[in-house]
């Protein structure tokens, strides 16, 4: 049996109650990492939870966060430190869609995608620095998207949420390298989860037209790419962005 390459090490996932964030939760889990599952939905939070002990015997803690509430994502990182005493990823992935065109988009539609997508992530790279930088090491990991480098009708709100979030990564990767943090950001396509469900088969392979490989990634896939940042083989990487696309945009 290979040897597990994150044992003992301490990660923080955000929007990990689902989908993405789940995958990336469990991935890290299989390697040895005890993992803090973070989400508005507590109750699906819990469940990832249950499941991630029953499968992996890591340790784990679950918070309902707010992400664009300060207060209440320095609490979740606090507590964090107080149980394991050190915090070793930071997995950003939190995130929602609001989908319109500039035209018709309302104010709303857009605060709320550019708070939770951008600021969440502000808040949450914040509350972890410090932490951080004491221990001299740190991997901290944004879950961008495709849209973020290409831009997308329909989505001004979301593309620029995400190409914020690259920009956000590559200062931050400058500012933290001294001490070690490497920062870096997944760029995912087109991800099978509960959205791309909701399409018809039609839709479906509209979407793969564009996509040379001519299929949908899976949540794996991306979460194979923050156990790759996360891990010591990657510790000359920071400032990047891996895009994890099919082929879809190069």
């Amino acid at each position: 049996m290979s040897e597990k390459k994150l044992l003992n090490k301490v990660a923080i996932i955000t929007g990990a109650a689902q989908g993405i964030g789940k995958s990336i939760a469990k991935k890290l889990a299989s390697e040895g990492a005890n993992c803090v599952i973070v989400d508005v939905d507590l109750q699906n939070a819990e469940n990832t939870t249950k499941e991630i002990v029953s499968e992996f015997a890591v340790e784990t803690l679950v918070f309902k966060v707010d992400v664009t509430n300060f207060q209440e994502v320095q609490s979740c990182v606090d507590e964090t430190i107080k149980k394991f005493n050190k915090i070793d990823i930071l997995v950003n992935n939190a995130g929602i869609t609001k989908d319109n065109l500039v035209i018709k988009m309302t104010q709303e539609e857009w605060d709320k995608v550019l708070d939770i997508n951008l600021k969440g992530c502000f808040n949450f790279i914040k509350a972890v620095s410090k932490y951080m930088m004491k221990q001299r090491s740190g991997r901290i990991i944004n879950i961008a998207s495709v849209v973020g480098l290409m831009g997308n009708p329909g989505q001004a709100n979301y593309s620029a949420s995400k190409g914020g979030l690259i920009a956000l990564t590559k200062t931050v990767a400058k500012e933290l390298a001294a001490r070690n943090i490497l920062v870096n950001a997944v760029a995912p396509g087109y991800i099978k989860t509960r959205m791309t469900d909701a399409l018809s088969e039609e839709q479906k392979k509209r979407l793969q037209e564009y996509i040379p490989l001519n299929r949908l990634g899976e949540p794996e896939d991306v979460a194979n790419a923050v156990w790759f940042l996360s891990i010591e083989e990657s510790s000359y990487i920071t400032g990047q962005v891996i895009s994890v696309n099919g082929g879809m945009y190069m």
